[in-house]
């Protein structure tokens, strides 16, 4: 296995909750839109520090999509993924884009969304703006 090669970003950064690795930036959002498994999930026109999974295509709340799971280059954890094909025209937008999903991420100013979840249960999340 080689060396490790990772961009480190500047700004108000979202990084892989599991070892704080750089994987967007707040001003390459997208969409908070989104939802996951998980709960919240957020729309990327870029991400870094990713691997690319296997492409498959799933039948998603929008219509059908070729996707790939997305993995903290670091760790290994799985932070969302990216999308390849939409079969939908009205879809189209979100090719070529990646979902980073909420739980997975600490947030610009250090918070997990677990934990800054839970202290606002019925409020609003700090991450809307």
């Amino acid at each position: 296995m080689g060396r490790l090669f990772q961009v480190t970003l500047e700004g108000k950064i979202y990084s892989c909750r599991h070892c704080k690795t750089h994987l967007a930036l707040s001003d390459d959002i997208v969409s908070k839109a989104f939802q996951c498994k998980h709960g919240k999930a957020y729309l990327f026109s870029k991400v870094v520090n990713v691997t690319v999974g296997v492409k498959e295509d799933r039948l998603m709340m929008t219509g059908l999509h070729t996707v790939a799971d997305i993995f903290c280059v670091k760790c290994g954890s799985i932070v969302g993924w990216t999308y390849e094909t939409a079969h939908d025209e009205a879809q189209k937008y979100k090719e070529g884009k990646s979902v980073l999903e909420r739980c997975k991420l600490d947030a610009p100013d250090g918070t997990n969304y677990w934990v800054s979840h839970e202290a606002h249960i019925g409020g609003s999340d700090p991450d809307d703006v």
